[in-house]
């Protein structure tokens, strides 16, 4: 949606359902579509257990998608079988949200952060590998004595860091944030975001940028998609979707958002989101979020709405908006 250039990743009716027993699945993720142009970065947003990480996870083929396309600089690596993706893989990396869990416990912190140059045969010597181990550890706020140590000698923020140096060490067009600074310190996630903005200054990358925390994604995002129950029902312009918040889903997100001025906060008119996520595995018919917006009809219980452009570069999936 933004304009710094063409597509570098185009996700087209992307779908995720995991089967449970009984003939029954989890719908994670239902006939998504979005596109970030390179250089940029999509925040995806919504509850816990919404569907993100599923959608990132896909993307990115950790997950297999039931169906759907993905297309990475045009081509299309939604089916192609682990040998046929190993090129697109040094061209896409992922972030994970946990740093403690992410990292492995029997390795150095060398030995973590070489494993892609590796798995790539990137390097011709040991030296040339322990140089380009160095010089990222350097960019990310580390120094050559952590990369004899260990993840469990680390504090979460530096064992984040040394996640994002893994990642970022093979230089990546696209990098999948998943959650990176929601297990960190509220004084370390302003550090860890800073730094991303840094690379993707420096390298030009392109971010798919997952959070719950509404305030960090308006900062980091050129544009934001909505996610509820596994669709996408909201996705416009980052200072777009906080002025003008078109999705009653949207809205009551913002609501939630807790003001520091206390004065300000008693103003505020506040509408909340009653009730409780519906399960994934029996989602309401129709228009998902009905059970819970104020404004349901008959209308939303008998016929999904589709995402439609509402106003320009705003799209909405709503049939009160979109009628």
């Amino acid at each position: 949606m933004t304009q710094h250039s063409a597509p570098l990743l185009k996700v087209d009716h992307l779908t995720k359902h995991f089967p449970v027993g009984g003939g029954r699945v989890v719908h994670a993720v239902d006939d998504v579509s979005f596109t970030i142009t390179r250089g940029s970065t999509l925040g995806l947003v919504g509850e816990s257990g919404c569907g993100k990480s599923s959608c990132a996870r896909t993307v990115i083929r950790i997950y297999e998608p039931t169906s759907g396309n993905i297309l990475l600089d045009g081509a299309d690596i939604s089916r192609l079988s682990q040998k046929e993706l190993l090129p697109y893989r040094r061209r896409m990396q992922m972030i994970f949200q946990d740093p403690y869990a992410s990292l492995n416990a029997r390795m150095t912190v060398h030995d973590i952060v070489a494993e892609p140059l590796r798995a790539f045969r990137v390097c011709a010597s040991r030296a040339e590998e322990r140089d380009m181990v160095e010089r990222m550890l350097n960019r990310v706020g580390l120094s050559r004595e952590h990369a004899g140590r260990y993840a469990h000698e680390f504090s979460g923020g530096q064992r984040q860091r040394v996640g994002i140096a893994r990642a970022l060490i093979l230089k990546p067009e696209l990098v999948i944030c998943d959650e990176p600074i929601s297990a960190l310190d509220v004084s370390i996630q302003a550090q860890v975001v800073n730094m991303l903005r840094t690379f993707q200054e420096e390298e030009g990358l392109t971010y798919l940028f997952i959070a719950h925390d509404l305030s960090m994604v308006r900062y980091v995002s050129d544009d934001v998609g909505v996610m509820y129950l596994g669709q996408l029902v909201e996705l416009c312009r980052a200072d777009e979707i906080y002025a003008h918040p078109a999705h009653p889903y949207t809205v009551g997100l913002l609501s939630s958002v807790p003001i520091p001025d206390p004065v300000a906060a008693r103003l505020k008119d506040s509408v909340g989101l009653e009730g409780d996520l519906p399960s994934p595995i029996a989602p309401p018919s129709g228009c998902r979020f009905r059970t819970r917006c104020p404004y349901a009809s008959q209308r939303c219980a008998e016929e999904a709405p589709a995402l439609k452009e509402a106003s320009p570069g705003h799209f909405v999936a709503c049939h009160r908006l979109n009628a």
